[in-house]
């Protein structure tokens, strides 16, 4: 873990904008930029309430898919063409591929020619991102994930250039999001928090955001799930999904993401689904190297922090108690298939190089295993 004297970076979005009734905005922050031509990014459900942006009628692809693959994205670029600002509005496949759209729309570039880091273009476009659920924060972050089905594989491409100018984190916006829903995301938040807080890179400068990402969750997610008109909770989740956006940036996440990304590219489970039903049994596996912190995240939790499998059955229990059926089994995941995932996380280096400890094909599947 690096310490106070270790240089860290922090990027964010020029002008963020938190709490409810906030989108309202939006309107006159575009007509300030002098923007003549916005187009939207969003999934369908959204692309069905455009007119909560207040933007009149406005240009939109709307047809973002969970886990969008190259083919989702070239078509949202395709559709983009003479836009002059691209805003992101939906969960974290609209808000991702916008970034993406935003540095390719009129540069001629393929995806495979500004993935990795820091080889997107400048921009020649605007980009607002507004979240309508409260899980990924990529609203304020830098980095995009779309699926290769060539290699059934997530392609990562980060770059300043994609970092909003204009960040909305209107709470409102979530209230219709159904509990199940809730639940996932949220579990999504606190795991970009406890991943980045256990991470090997982990820095003091972050830990703050993390441990109060952590925490809100812990306090509010179970209140949003059994009442969504929960004004309260609804805020508390949307700042811990900001916070979890902000350790995204310099620090990542680890171990729970690389196995979690093998569940989305072949069975096509949410990220947030994803993300829960991984959580508890890496949150354990880790606890021997992170002591200390995963006793602060199992307090955060409502449990205590004991033996391994205590630690596996406290945060199973918090995220049963959610709704959410933990088994691997119950979501189509097939058990011929789990030393193929774990090979293809364990080959997720970028992540699982950071993780507080080194995990190997076979643990890998055990994990797996004890999740199915």
């Amino acid at each position: 873990m690096h310490t106070l004297t270790t240089p860290i970076e922090l990027r964010r979005p020029a002008l963020v904008h938190f709490g409810s009734g906030t989108l309202a905005r939006l309107a006159d922050w575009v007509a300030e930029g002098g923007y003549a031509a916005p187009f939207v990014i969003a999934d369908p459900v959204n692309a069905a309430r455009l007119p909560a942006l207040g933007l009149g009628e406005v240009a939109c692809f709307g047809e973002v898919v969970p886990e969008p693959g190259i083919d989702n994205l070239n078509a949202a670029v395709a559709a983009a063409a003479g836009a002059d600002l691209v805003i992101g509005f939906g969960g974290g496949s609209a808000m991702d591929l916008a970034k993406l759209v935003a540095v390719m729309v009129g540069q001629g570039v393929a995806l495979s020619e500004i993935s990795g880091p820091n080889r997107a273009p400048a921009r020649k476009v605007g980009l607002v991102q507004i979240p309508t659920t409260a899980g990924t924060g990529s609203e304020v972050g830098t980095r995009a994930l779309v699926t290769d089905p060539a290699t059934n594989s997530k392609v990562a491409t980060e770059s300043p250039h994609m970092l909003a100018d204009l960040a909305i984190v209107d709470p409102d916006l979530t209230m219709t999001v159904p509990p199940h829903v809730t639940a996932a995301t949220g579990v999504d938040a606190m795991a970009h928090c406890v991943e980045a807080f256990t991470s090997k890179r982990a820095h003091p400068l972050v830990d703050g955001y993390a441990l109060q990402g952590i925490e809100l969750v812990g306090r509010y997610l179970r209140r949003a799930v059994e009442n969504g008109d929960d004004a309260e909770a609804r805020a508390g989740l949307s700042l811990a999904a900001l916070y979890g956006g902000v350790c995204l940036g310099p620090v990542n996440t680890t171990a729970g993401h690389a196995l979690s990304y093998p569940l989305g590219t072949r069975y096509k489970l949410p990220h947030g689904i994803a993300n829960a039903l991984i959580f508890p049994h890496v949150l354990a596996a880790n606890a021997g190297a992170r002591p200390e912190k995963t006793a602060l995240v199992a307090a955060a939790l409502g449990f205590e922090a004991g033996s391994e499998a205590q630690i596996r059955e406290g945060a199973t229990a918090f995220c049963a108690a959610l709704g959410l059926d933990m088994r691997l089994r119950a979501h189509g995941v097939e058990e011929g298939c789990l030393r193929a995932m774990a090979e293809e996380a364990h080959a997720i280096r970028r992540l699982l190089d950071w993780n507080p400890r080194d995990l190997s094909v076979d643990e890998i599947e055990e994990i797996y295993r004890r999740a199915y």
